[in-house]
């Protein structure tokens, strides 16, 4: 299984234009990017930059936009609204930050159920991330809401869960292999007990943190290998201020987003060839996935 990088543009200054960043995203090797096209103020600049340099396209959109609460239509209705968006833009697939976390579990199976079929209707693929103020923000409603709908994707960031649960899901084993299953796509960030993202994951005060994060990463390889997925994604996801961590009064960042993103995006290019070889000496030929 081939593991496809993807760049988001969270914190990438653009005020020079794409191409300054282009010759080290194909260094990293980079082949696609992950943005909301709404924010960016030049849709049409992006996509031609984004055709001109064969680079995929993964959209992200925010249902309710990304206001809390909100009943299930405007949810819905506000899904639809971006699909509709960016459908000429032929993305890869819709990362979707979905749901509310004030939801029911039978408003929440409303919403799902609608929006699997949404996605069968219009020919897309969705994936629903795993995130803070989300349906999907913690490991429980979400293994509910996995056993009703076999067919729902996920955009897996665990380390939002660690994170709300305030541990590092050793107890949680169970839900982890059941989000494998369902794990269309990984964003790939570090989480602590008391935060989204450490300070710097190449730090040794925080390798019990990257090992676990790891491991959970290797285990959703092993199952895209195991349905039969022949390309997965994966978009190293640390963030900016006030995600990353800056120093007191000055607000200087603690470290260099852009590098730890890279760092994090060439180590796990090489530990998912490692993975997915053993993976696949037990599962058989593999079938093309559509991303």
């Amino acid at each position: 299984m081939k593991l496809k990088l993807v760049r988001h543009l969270w914190g990438v200054d653009l005020t020079a234009g794409f191409d300054r960043h282009l010759p080290r995203w194909r260094e990293v090797g980079y082949e696609a990017v992950e943005v909301p096209p709404r924010s960016v103020p030049d849709r049409a600049a992006l996509l031609a930059f984004l055709k001109a340099n064969d680079l995929g396209l993964v959209v992200q959109a925010f249902t309710n936009d990304a206001k809390p609460g909100g009943s299930v239509k405007e949810h819905l209705s506000s899904l639809q609204a971006q699909l509709d968006d960016s459908l000429d833009a032929r993305p890869l697939f819709f990362s979707v930050h979905s749901g509310s976390d004030t939801w029911t579990v039978t408003q929440a199976e409303d919403f799902y159920g609608a929006a699997l079929e949404m996605e069968r209707h219009m020919g897309v693929t969705i994936a629903h991330e795993t995130h803070r103020m989300r349906y999907f923000a913690n490991p429980w409603a979400t293994r509910a809401i996995l056993e009703r709908f076999p067919a729902l994707k996920l955009t897996c960031d665990l380390s939002h869960w660690v994170c709300v649960a305030e541990r590092l899901l050793e107890d949680c084993g169970g839900i982890i292999a059941l989000a494998a299953r369902h794990c269309h796509h990984v964003h790939a960030r570090v989480g602590y007990e008391e935060g989204p993202q450490v300070p710097d994951p190449r730090a040794p005060e925080w390798s019990r943190h990257l090992a676990a994060h790891e491991g959970w990463w290797e285990q959703i390889w092993r199952a895209q290998v195991q349905n039969g997925m022949a390309v997965s994604t994966l978009t190293p996801e640390f963030g900016p201020p006030p995600y990353l961590h800056t120093l007191p009064f000055t607000q200087a960042p603690v470290a260099d987003l852009a590098d730890i993103c890279d760092w994090i995006a060439s180590r796990q290019v090489q530990r998912c060839a490692r993975t997915t070889t053993s993976a696949r000496d037990s599962s058989g030929h593999l079938r093309p996935e559509h991303v």
